[in-house]
């Protein structure tokens, strides 16, 4: 193909020089592409596609073409959207099919998605995710001469160092209450002062021991990650917007290897960009349903857009493997619960804790 077409270029050549010397022996003037330098047998070039006429255009003419661009590339948004929104599946099957100009590139369309949705949620100070800390009060006891903390109620304890065996109110905190899409500065944890001090004394403690071991590293991140959530529980939504389109790179081709192996026997009629091209769409739809999320749950509870979000995203993915794929609802439906559970089980869930042990630790 690469000779075929390297002669073809030259052909093509040739036959516009071959023109431009047929109209010069007849007395016209020959002119030269501005963009190619190739000669100019009408008011296009053969070669590039140029028109002639490039320059001192009438301002009329000029408005004329920046309309016509803009109605131009409306229309192929609309259709994009209503496409990727309506229509599951239809930007994969469209790219297979060979009708590429009527929708954006899958690649530029998931890029700019994910920019809308980064913009519109820093625009709007609506946070990713906060964590909620929570304080319970403990109470040291003594045993063998070692110092243990121990939740009242409970009969668990927690070997502490000898110097919080002192006067003071002690807390155990934990951050385990996450709200996702809250405008950021509307949740205050109620974390009383002596809970706060405490969390300080135990963070300088454990950034003044010269222990550099893993277990050390990851106490003191610990601890200044729970003060910093306690005074703010949208302190890792920077970090987590960072590293989000970072684990999306890996998790886009890792779903479409997923469907390259769920179908396999059909590998002659799909090939790996074709499912990569699905996985694009597929999670450019998750990035626009994430964004509506985000609005609907200014207005309700977390739990039930959580679970619309859940309902809506698996049953766009059914669909969209129903038209792109098309297999029988039976075949379709039983892929489509194997690979959801596989990629939740093996790629989300290990992604979402990545996430958020970078944001912890290089956040």
């Amino acid at each position: 193909m690469d000779d075929l077409g390297a002669i073809l270029e030259t052909s093509g050549a040739a036959a516009v020089e071959l023109a431009a010397s047929a109209l010069a022996e007849r007395g016209a003037k020959t002119l030269h592409c501005a963009n190619c330098s190739e000669p100019l047998i009408g008011p296009y070039c053969a070669v590039c596609g140029q028109p002639h006429d490039t320059h001192r255009r009438s301002l009329k003419a000029l408005l004329h073409d920046l309309v016509k661009d803009i109605i131009s590339f409306d229309s192929r948004i609309l259709r994009t959207a209503k496409a990727l929104l309506l229509a599951p599946g239809e930007l994969a099957c469209a790219f297979r099919e060979g009708r590429t100009q009527r929708y954006v590139p899958p690649v530029r369309l998931y890029l700019f998605m994910t920019l809308i949705f980064f913009l519109t949620l820093a625009a709007s100070r609506i946070a990713i995710v906060q964590m909620v800390p929570m304080v319970t009060p403990e109470k040291i006891v003594v045993e063998n001469g070692q110092t243990y903390a121990q939740i009242p109620g409970t009969k668990e304890k927690f070997r502490v160092p000898a110097f919080l065996n002192d006067s003071r109110p002690h807390f155990a905190v934990s951050v385990n209450n996450a709200v996702f899409f809250a405008p950021e500065g509307t949740l205050h944890p109620k974390v009383q002062a002596a809970a706060l001090d405490d969390m300080a004394r135990r963070l300088r403690a454990a950034e003044a021991k010269s222990d550099s071991s893993l277990g050390a590293r990851i106490l003191k991140v610990t601890r200044r990650t729970t003060a910093e959530l306690a005074a703010n529980p949208a302190a890792l939504n920077g970090a987590l917007t960072s590293w989000i389109p970072r684990a999306l790179f890996l998790l886009l081709p890792l779903f479409a290897l997923l469907m390259a192996a769920f179908y396999w026997r059909q590998r002659r009629q799909f090939y790996f960009v074709d499912h990569l091209v699905f996985s694009l769409g597929f999670h450019t739809f998750g990035f626009a349903l994430l964004l509506a999320a985000a609005g609907l749950a200014q207005v309700l509870p977390g739990d039930v857009v959580a679970w619309l979000t859940v309902g809506v995203l698996g049953l766009y993915l059914l669909l969209a493997m129903r038209r792109f794929y098309r297999q029988n609802w039976f075949w379709t439906a039983a892929k489509f619960a194997t690979v959801s559970t596989l990629y939740l089980v093996l790629f989300v869930f290990p992604a979402v804790i990545g996430i958020f042990i970078a944001s912890v630790f290089y956040g």
